[in-house]
């Protein structure tokens, strides 16, 4: 026993180096592509001329000091590419992540973070920053809508599904079916209503798209603080998650809060979601396919589960967008739809796996 614990724990070793590798390579390529011609000598020259700039810089006058940050190339690299890269990383992790806890939540493998209509009430407060004009004159009105619509969604929900204290998951996903196709039906009457208005329609249609373009330091500041207190929260629930994966009622048994835990979870994955959904638009089925892909790796134990997606997550995301900007640049198609289109197929694979299941059962 001992020695298959043993063998378990050097295979997720491997598994996170691996995946941290890959990350790091793909965030690497994603600096250097792109219209401006930046390559990995220039890249690890203007790495060192900002490390010994950030060294320097209470010295007047120094050279490095004067050199830091005045070229193009550092420009781009520095407020272009890097915040790019940052923002699809944390947009990739809260995704997966989110589409992991609530699959381990709800105990079904085609639970995704839109499941509960938290993404498409994060889409319609965005867009009617958009379509008000608020998003053009305040860079945090965007962001702000988003995460209300994303926990107004959430709070609904939860209401609507509750009842005499008790909240039955099937009630859960019915009702964040039914307020997710309203918020999704609100979208589109804003947008029929913003046609009139062409820029502000074709702000909303791309936004809803979903991408990374444009994306700033704002962005990143915006999400990073959410995310790392997203996966605080998640993290110290690995332990429920795990027994919550064999029934409510056994998870009970062994001392789990089931309702404040679920509560909890929820919350924990509406704020990741929503910060996702407010910096980057929809991007979907990052969230259904990465926690499968990574359970598959290391098993379905929360505590290696959940920061392993989070590795792939950002991985999924930036390598996404790096083949949308390295191969398909000049067709500018927006990143969700390039991973809806890629996650599409996985989720119809997952739907025909699990009606054979049930009809072996």
């Amino acid at each position: 026993m001992h020695r298959l614990h043993e063998l378990a724990r050097r295979r997720l070793a491997l598994v996170v180096v691996f995946a941290a590798a890959l990350l790091m390579a793909a965030a690497s390529a994603a600096l250097l592509v792109g219209p401006a011609a930046i390559g990995p000598g220039d890249l690890w020259a203007m790495v060192a001329r900002r490390a010994a700039w950030l060294l320097e810089r209470g010295t007047p006058g120094s050279a490095h000091a004067e050199a830091a940050g005045l070229g193009w190339q550092e420009t781009i690299l520095w407020q272009v590419r890097l915040p790019r890269v940052l923002t699809g990383a944390a947009v990739g992790a809260a995704l997966a992540v989110s589409g992991a806890v609530l699959q381990g939540l709800f105990r079904n493998p085609l639970a995704s973070p839109s499941v509960l209509g938290v993404s498409s009430g994060a889409s319609l407060g965005a867009v009617l920053a958009i379509f008000f004009g608020l998003s053009a004159s305040l860079v945090w009105a965007l962001p702000l809508f988003a995460f209300a619509g994303a926990i107004l969604t959430l709070l609904l929900v939860y209401t609507i599904a509750t009842h005499q204290g008790r909240t039955p998951i099937a009630t859960l996903l019915l009702a964040g079916i039914a307020v997710g196709a309203f918020n999704a039906a609100m979208s589109s009457f804003i947008l029929a209503l913003a046609l009139e208005r062409w820029e502000v329609a074709k702000t909303i249609i791309f936004w809803t798209m979903g991408g990374l373009d444009g994306r700033t330091w704002d962005h990143v500041l915006l999400i990073a603080p959410v995310l790392l207190a997203g996966m605080a929260v998640v993290l110290g629930y690995t332990r429920e998650l795990d027994a919550l994966l064999v029934g409510e009622v056994s998870a009970a048994a062994v001392g789990v809060d089931v309702a404040r835990t679920r509560m909890i979870l929820l919350l924990g994955t509406a704020l990741l979601t929503g910060a996702a959904v407010a910096v980057a638009g929809g991007i979907g089925f990052v969230g259904l396919v990465v926690p499968h892909i990574v359970r598959l790796l290391v098993g379905p134990h929360h505590r290696a589960l959940l920061p392993l997606a989070a590795l792939v997550g950002a991985l999924a995301v930036i390598a996404a967008d790096l083949l949308l900007r390295g191969l398909l640049a000049e067709h500018n198609i927006p990143l969700g739809v390039a991973t809806a289109a890629m996650g599409a197929p996985f989720f119809l694979f997952l739907l025909v796996r699990q009606q054979e299941r049930f009809a072996r059962a």
